[in-house]
């Protein structure tokens, strides 16, 4: 696989910007888009609007907090959908709330990641994750 394609659906400039800078410096290519709303995010995936032309993510980094649509209904229709249920969803919240975290997994996420408050442990996570799923997971796009 050449790039992984990555789908950050987050409402935050500043957690787009570090995100984005952790996964440029990472060892392999990623193609990172951002939606910035729950709604975006939608027409993203299923290719409507202004993304007619989107590629499916190989992963999904989704934040609960989101404008319009919110990020829990932004997973069940995710989880819904037999052809994007696949694609692995790793929510990325400031939540650490027992609530959140049970309907995450309720709602089939693949994790669920406490964001830290501090720049230095964020970039830390991020690098993590990046790690994790891209370096040692298999993805299910790398099986077709």
């Amino acid at each position: 696989m050449n790039s992984i394609k990555i789908l950050l659906i987050e409402d935050n400039p500043g957690d787009v910007e570090l995100t984005r800078e952790v996964l440029e410096d990472g060892r392999l290519k990623n193609d990172l888009q951002v939606a910035m709303d729950g709604e975006e995010a939608l027409d993203y995936l299923f290719q409507r609007g202004n993304h007619e032309n989107a590629s499916t993510p190989d992963i999904i980094l989704l934040d609960l907090n989101l404008p319009k649509v919110s990020g829990r209904e932004v997973l069940q229709v995710i989880k819904k959908c037999p052809e994007r249920s696949r694609i692995p969803v790793i929510v990325l919240s400031s939540s650490e709330a027992a609530r959140d975290i049970q309907e995450s997994y309720c709602l089939h996420a693949n994790c669920f990641v406490t964001k830290p408050v501090k720049f230095e442990e964020f970039l830390k996570v991020v690098q993590m994750i990046e790690s994790f799923w891209i370096d040692i997971v298999k993805l299910p796009s790398q099986c077709v």
